[in-house]
């Protein structure tokens, strides 16, 4: 993915003025994270219940809605932490939060619908976000309890996205936007998907969603802007949306980048500092000895 590393994941957050402030470089790392925001302006709407004529049918109509009310952000937050009970690195577990508060109110407005597209671009998104994670095992333990908690399933995501991957590295500039007039499994896909883009159906436009179509074109290596302006003419999609949410995306991992930089320095810093006292008291037991037989010698 070199061209999307050369983009960013970052801090939205910025402050007018200089301050200087004398704070360690733990604190110092922990309040710039603070500032990784998916600032989307998704409304979350509550389903409610509506009443019927009858005795019976209003029966059935509480029945229903009851076990499709939505869990709360706190409640989907709760089964993450649950599912995953080892510590995270703040600057994973900081975005890691963020992401998923945002990402429940994606998956529960009522005109949500999954599609692969969408899976492409959190899985993206996720992978960016912990590369070079520690444990290869615990990131994917991450991954599985973050989808689980917004009740999807995790295999599903991981296995579309990889789908729409070797599509798309099978594609040219032309192919990539002619989906319509050819026949397959991810152009069924996409052609669903303009279906419901275009009034058809149920679709939900998101950040993710940006992201799955700016991967898509970076594998098929069509890097000409009006490229993307044709594929979202053919998804019936706002381009205007998506080159917006495509900024964020890149700004953000361009922050998360230069954060794990300070994160490694710090890290590299604490570690050459605790060999150093772990070596001085054995300099000092050896000039002590060496002290010793001088004035043994004398």
């Amino acid at each position: 993915m070199a061209a999307v590393s050369s983009l960013s994941f970052s801090a939205i957050g910025q402050t007018s003025g200089e301050r200087k402030i004398n704070v360690s470089p733990a604190r110092y790392l922990a309040s710039n994270f603070e500032g990784f925001r998916f600032r989307a302006s998704f409304l979350y709407q509550s389903v409610g219940l509506r009443a019927s004529t009858t005795a019976s049918v209003s029966v059935v109509h509480c029945m229903s809605t009851a076990t499709d009310v939505p869990p709360t952000v706190s409640e989907t937050k709760s089964s993450f932490l649950k599912a995953y009970k080892r510590p995270i690195p703040s600057v994973y577990n900081t975005v890691l939060q963020e992401l998923i508060v945002q990402q429940h109110l994606m998956r529960y407005k009522k005109t949500y619908r999954y599609d692969p597209v969408f899976a492409l671009g959190f899985v993206t998104v996720f992978d960016q976000l912990m590369e070079g994670y520690p444990s290869d095992e615990d990131r994917e333990a991450i991954f599985q309890a973050y989808i689980n908690a917004l009740k999807e399933d995790p295999q599903q995501y991981r296995v579309d996205a990889q789908k729409l991957e070797e599509w798309a590295r099978g594609q040219t500039s032309s192919s990539l936007v002619e989906f319509s007039i050819r026949d397959g499994e991810v152009e069924a896909v996409l052609k669903d998907i303009a279906e419901r883009a275009g009034g058809k159906g149920s679709f939900s436009y998101s950040r993710f969603f940006a992201v799955g179509l700016f991967r898509l074109l970076e594998l098929a290596n069509a890097t000409e802007p009006t490229v993307l302006e044709k594929l979202c003419a053919a998804l019936n999609i706002d381009k205007r949306s998506v080159d917006r949410d495509l900024d964020v995306y890149r700004n953000m991992l361009s922050k998360l980048v230069q954060a794990k930089e300070l994160l490694k320095e710090y890290v590299e810093r604490e570690k050459k500092k605790r060999e150093e006292r772990s070596e001085s008291p054995a300099a000092n037991e050896a000039v002590k000895q060496c002290s010793g037989e001088y004035q043994y010698i004398s």
